[in-house]
């Protein structure tokens, strides 16, 4: 009989009875299966950290030793302690075993064991078995590996995109006060068209500077490196700022925004600064979606431990499928009948993290050629969450 070949996958037979290794070990051979074997539950264990097999075969009553559990019960403390481990916890089990009671089977099924046998086994049905369970762990192994290179790619481009957001911001900078003092006139007289083209480059630079600003605080939230500033807001003072920063805007694109409060809105507690620039993103989105002028409506009211805050807009809307799309990264949609998108597609995954970083949520309610309305729901006071989420 030819000896397995070297990259053949590797099985671990245990069971405290030397004639049933032997002859586990001689049929799995003849299937082209190396093999290795253990005698009593600490060695099986042992062996399995040590050696990796691609599946194990238990016998369920063997020595015990120092597993702390009755010799009867062996077997299932050792799947039991293989699948706690991320070492070993892919490798598939199965229970090869005398014992034929239900409530057998169902304590293998509590260890963790993918499969369950009764002596004396079938041969195909025992091959058909394992040739099932490594093809599962070869599917899932395989997938486990794309997403670790996967997400190494997206740290390694996360990284690279915080050094050149790093390196932006100062020269960025310098640009927007330099344009500021040519369109002051410090640096001479500039005629009406110089100044209306100063101004456009310094509204773009201005725009790309908020670009930076969310990169960065979506870098910060996604390492729970920012600290909140929380302080006491009005809800209607605090729309009433919105609308107010946000007039010569809409009025320049022929639109309009309005609030509406509800007498039981509270007053609720949040970062002001980071609140506003999540408000400013979904006016913003308002504003660059529509087809043409568009009417927005923020409103506020309490909703159960919180407060409910409602962006509405009658623009084009959003079809139901992009819907949890727009809140990912770098994910952008383009609208039927509407312009290109131009963002980055981080402009709405900023306002997730941020509204998720004071315990809350935030989604869009829209049907395409409907409006939309945003709704962000926050607590009354921030609720802090762990480095786990």
């Amino acid at each position: 009989m030819d000896a397995p070949a070297a990259d053949a996958p590797l099985i671990l037979i245990a069971d405290d009875v030397p004639a049933n290794v032997e002859l586990l070990a001689d049929q799995l051979h003849v299937l082209g299966y190396r093999t290795c074997a253990a005698t009593d539950g600490p060695s099986a264990l042992a062996l399995a950290l040590e050696a990796q097999p691609d599946l194990c075969i238990l016998d369920v009553a063997m020595p015990a030793g120092a597993l702390g559990c009755a010799d009867r019960a062996a077997g299932f403390e050792v799947c039991r302690r293989l699948k706690r481990d991320a070492r070993t916890a892919r490798i598939p089990v199965i229970f090869v075993t005398a014992l034929n009671d239900t409530a057998d089977r169902v304590k293998a099924i509590e260890a963790g064991g993918d499969d369950f046998l009764t002596k004396p086994h079938n041969r195909l049905v025992l091959g058909a078995r394992m040739r099932s369970l490594l093809r599962l762990k070869r599917t899932t192994d395989a997938l486990e590996d794309s997403v670790r290179k996967l997400r190494e790619l997206e740290k390694v481009r996360d990284d690279l995109m915080k050094m050149i957001v790093h390196d932006l911001k100062s020269p960025l900078t310098s640009v927007l006060a330099t344009l500021e003092m040519v369109v002051d006139g410090d640096f001479g007289a500039v005629n009406d068209a110089q100044r209306s083209a100063l101004v456009d480059a310094q509204g773009k630079s201005e725009e790309l500077l908020a670009l930076i600003d969310d990169l960065l605080h979506i870098a910060r939230i996604e390492e729970g490196a920012l600290a909140l500033a929380p302080a006491p807001l009005v809800p209607g003072a605090f729309l009433e700022s919105l609308v107010a920063d946000w007039a010569l805007r809409f009025a320049a694109a022929g639109s309009s925004a309005t609030r509406e409060v509800a007498t039981d809105a509270p007053v609720f507690v949040a970062d002001r600064a980071l609140l506003r620039r999540v408000f400013g993103n979904l006016l913003q989105n308002a504003l660059t979606h529509a087809h043409g002028p568009v009417h927005v409506r923020l409103s506020a009211r309490r909703d159960g431990g919180g407060i409910l805050l409602t962006v509405a807009d009658d623009g084009p809307g959003i079809a139901p499928e992009y819907q949890e799309l727009i809140f990912r990264k770098f994910e952008t949609v383009r609208l039927e009948g509407g312009p290109r998108p131009r963002s980055s597609g981080l402009g709405l995954t900023f306002c997730r993290l941020a509204v998720e970083a004071h315990g809350g949520r935030i989604w869009v309610q829209s049907a395409q050629g409907q409006g939309s309305q945003f709704h962000v729901w926050l607590p009354i006071e921030p609720t802090v969450r762990d480095a786990n989420g």
